[in-house]
């Protein structure tokens, strides 16, 4: 099982991962999470990264797609199969990572869309609070630890990311519908596009997930 994850900031992919990993044993590549291991490296095109960020530039879309091709093509732990989790971004990007896996004989098996309104997302957002130490997500309302600002896994504080507030989410949201939300049109020609309402609790999109992908199995 090959896949792409896609949606607007807060729509829940994280939940939606975290699902196709528990029932599917399925691999979750993030392509921020890359960069970040490059840069940790200090790799050569983890330096290069590391110099465009610092500067503010954009990481290219051919840096971006040698780490996917790299990642698809060396990792053994994809053999179950993986999902795709901020690439692409673009059409650009979604062209070459087609040309890519039709090469390697892997064509993707389907792209899912996290819908999310505007309002959910952004009091979604609002309320998330993150652990320095482990990374770990909680919500104020939703996802409460059990002592404030503690994380239940590890004790590390929690905070709030500086680009959680209403002004920032809204325009993080209005950049996606400029340039991501066209690439679920491309593959939604490609009729690999499955719909997944962010709305729902995770359980619900888990049994809407697993009722959705039986279905394409029986197709």
């Amino acid at each position: 099982m090959r896949c792409v994850l896609l949606g607007p900031p807060g729509a829940g992919k994280g939940s939606l991962a975290g699902v196709l990993k528990e029932n599917f044993g399925i691999v979750h590549i993030s392509t921020g999470d890359m960069l970040r291991e490059e840069m940790n490296k200090q790799s050569p095109i983890g330096i290069q990264i590391k110099e465009l960020m610092a500067h503010g530039s954009l990481i290219s879309d051919e840096i971006v797609t040698a780490l996917v091709k790299q990642k698809v093509r060396t990792d053994t732990n994809l053999a179950k199969g993986y999902m795709l989790d901020g690439f692409p971004r673009t059409i650009q990007q979604a062209v070459a990572l087609d040309r890519m896996l039709i090469k390697l004989r892997q064509p993707l098996n389907f792209v899912l869309y996290m819908d999310a309104g505007k309002d959910v997302i952004v009091n979604r957002l609002i309320g998330r609070r993150v652990c320095r130490q482990c990374g770990a997500l909680f919500h104020v309302k939703n996802k409460p630890s059990k002592k404030l600002n503690i994380c239940d896994l590890c004790g590390g504080d929690l905070y709030q990311r500086s680009d959680d507030n209403e002004e920032t989410i809204c325009k993080r949201i209005e950049i996606y519908e400029n340039t991501t939300k066209p690439v679920a049109d491309y593959y939604a020609k490609q009729e690999k596009l499955i719909h997944i309402s962010g709305e729902k609790e995770t359980a619900d999109v888990r049994n809407d997930l697993i009722r959705i992908l039986n279905e394409k199995k029986s197709d």
